[in-house]
């Protein structure tokens, strides 16, 4: 499956953003899919999940700011970034998975956009 993110950019300190990733495959729903984020000097780290069975879970620093979605009919899954800090900056990747175990014990993902770049000030 190819996913294509977009909706990055540079904003200031308390606003949104919202991205997305479209995916090739016909039936997005069967996979298990996230956000990570990079910045620069750091390990990418995941900051939501969503799992094939519509469970969500969020790294602690972006609970209750950051929301992730999936729009089946659309094939697009979507992260919505509230009250955004600088230290949200950085490169945000989709990924995409069968298995959910690629998003804990046996990582990493199999499929993975080319990112899009957050920037916070």
């Amino acid at each position: 499956v190819q996913l294509v993110e977009s909706g990055g950019g540079s904003v200031q300190t308390g606003g949104s953003l919202r991205l997305s990733c479209v995916a090739s495959s016909y039936s997005v729903r069967r996979y298990c899919m996230a956000w990570f984020r990079q910045a620069p000097g750091k390990a990418r780290e995941r900051v939501a999940y969503r799992d094939r069975d519509g469970s969500t879970r969020y790294e602690d620093s972006v609970k209750g700011r950051f929301t992730i979605s999936l729009d089946n009919a659309k094939k697009t899954l979507t992260l919505q970034m509230n009250s955004l800090r600088p230290t949200d900056t950085g490169m945000y990747y989709c990924a995409a998975d069968l298995d959910r175990d690629a998003f804990g014990l046996r990582p990493p993902p199999a499929y993975w956009g080319q990112g899009t770049q957050v920037t916070v000030s």
